[in-house]
């Protein structure tokens, strides 16, 4: 159960966002990844989730994650948690949201999933990048805006994650000067494409299916980027079903040479595994980058 204190803030956003008087009956631990604590909500009013992390360590990462949810939410492409309330109690930050309830597949699921995300990318906006900086995990995710996607892939992504792991001495000086070649390589490698409205973090830990029978995705790390980072995230832990990949295909086609450019666009999530979790994550970027 979480602490008075606690609950009394809660059941006040609550009351405030719902306009109806809320009571906090239970609060039960549900299993929500490796970076937060995370709870089923039990009130007067139903389920709501709720997430707790240390407001010392990550000030500001509720409310990134607040404003990701609220942006998916605005492209009325696919299903995601109505983020409600955000704060912070003593040492520990807060974010309270619709709480989704499983359900079974319906039989064009994947299908469904897929027509959704295309309709997701068909958002766009001027430049590659979002307002401010966010968070992938718990790593800081730059934003900074480009009109070319391989210099805001290079600027924002990859070296800034390179030199972060040199720096923890998780990767060699050697590591840093084959990523340093390829992002030179990036224009040649990449169609040009407008920026897309992506989730950031699309692997099969993020979406679930809801009582409808439909995907809803969440845990985002929101940011307009090229199509092709979303769906090579995808096929990097595995989780997708094929109907998923020939129905996106079928509907907003990639251009040519994408299963080339799968190793590295999977290079930054790879990065940011190797940072947090070490492993063998260091030798697939190695692998990626051999072929560059």
């Amino acid at each position: 159960m979480i602490d008075e204190s606690l609950q009394i803030k809660l059941g006040g956003a609550l009351s405030e966002k719902l306009q109806v008087k809320i009571h906090i009956n239970d609060a039960k631990s549900v299993s929500g990844g490796d970076i937060n604590e995370t709870f089923r909500i039990a009130t007067n009013e139903g389920y709501f989730f709720l997430k707790l992390n240390n407001t010392a360590q990550y000030p500001d990462l509720f409310q990134q994650e607040f404003s990701g949810l609220q942006e998916l939410r605005a492209a009325y492409a696919l299903s995601v948690p109505k983020p409600l309330a955000t704060g912070t109690v003593a040492d520990k930050s807060y974010l309270l949201m619709e709480f989704i309830q499983k359900g079974v597949a319906v039989s064009d699921f994947w299908e469904n999933f897929a027509a959704g995300l295309a309709r997701q990318h068909l958002i766009t906006q001027p430049h590659f990048g979002y307002p401010v900086p966010n968070y992938i995990g718990t790593l800081k995710q730059y934003n900074t805006p480009y009109s070319n996607w391989p210099v805001f892939y290079a600027f924002n992504r990859l070296m800034p994650l390179t030199r972060l792991a040199y720096d923890k001495k998780i990767i060699e000086q050697q590591t840093v000067k084959q990523m340093e070649r390829l992002c030179r390589q990036l224009p040649r490698l990449f169609p040009a494409e407008q920026p897309a409205l992506l989730h950031g973090d699309l692997w099969s830990g993020n979406f679930m299916i809801g009582n409808d029978g439909r995907a809803c995705i969440y845990d985002p790390a929101v940011y307009y980027g090229h199509r092709e980072m979303d769906l090579a995230m995808t096929r990097l832990f595995g989780g997708f079903d094929t109907r998923f990949y020939y129905a996106y295909q079928s509907i907003y086609p990639l251009v040519p040479g994408w299963q080339e450019r799968i190793g590295i666009c999977q290079l930054y999530p790879l990065l940011v595994h190797t940072i947090l979790f070490g492993g063998n994550y260091y030798s697939s970027v190695r692998e990626v980058l051999a072929a560059y």
